[in-house]
């Protein structure tokens, strides 16, 4: 069982970034980065579209032998990016999209949190749990 999920702002520097389990963490983080590519590109395709819809489920941004990387964008144009397991079947496109429902919805606490500095890198240990629980059942 493995996962990793990242978030970006509209720069593409890492505002989050959490590997479960931690090993192949390199290898996750340059999947997540080439992915940004994919992101940026179907959201330059959807152009207009994107600004009518309140949310942007980008689906399946690509499959590697490994892993399967999906995507997200918020209004606000933040990209949250999951990589979860090939060889878990169980995982349907329904389960991934209320994953970055939920994880959009941790994100959108901690940005209400009057102590935290939009921008900074995001440290919070309830947020880590919500990720690290829905990593485990999910993946």
């Amino acid at each position: 069982v493995s996962g990793f999920s990242a978030i970006f702002p509209p720069q593409n520097y890492p505002l989050y970034i959490r590997s479960v389990p931690t090993e192949n963490e390199l290898k996750f983080h340059y999947t997540v980065h080439t992915s940004l590519d994919v992101v940026d590109e179907k959201i330059s395709a959807m152009g207009k579209a994107l600004v009518d819809q309140r949310e942007l489920y980008l689906g399946l941004l690509y499959p590697t032998e490994d892993y399967k990387v999906y995507g997200y964008v918020t209004n606000s144009k933040v990209k949250f990016v999951m990589v979860v397991d090939s060889s878990n079947t169980a995982l349907r496109d329904n389960e991934i999209r209320s994953m970055f429902r939920k994880l959009h919805n941790s994100y959108t606490d901690i940005m209400c949190n009057p102590f935290y500095n939009p921008g900074d890198r995001i440290h919070s240990r309830a947020f880590d749990n919500m990720v690290n629980s829905m990593m485990m059942q999910g993946c």
